[in-house]
């Protein structure tokens, strides 16, 4: 039974992803995955800057482009 008082999901709608960007600070050789994903770039650029202020990309995943 899922809850009625939550939306559903729709990944597709999710268009902004935020890398914490650890290769930065040489913290890591592998490839930056996303840790998370959101519908407005703004609270994808708010998340990014709260978590990590000097490393995080936003990225756009339609596109490809950095925000």
């Amino acid at each position: 039974m899922s809850e009625s008082r939550l939306a559903p999901t729709n990944p597709i709608e999710y268009r902004y992803a935020v890398h914490s960007c650890g290769y930065k600070w040489d913290l890591t050789d592998k490839p930056d995955r996303a840790v998370a994903l959101f519908e407005h770039h703004s609270a994808a650029q708010k998340f990014g800057s709260l978590m990590w202020p000097s490393t995080f990309e936003v990225i756009d995943v339609i596109t490809g482009e950095k925000v």
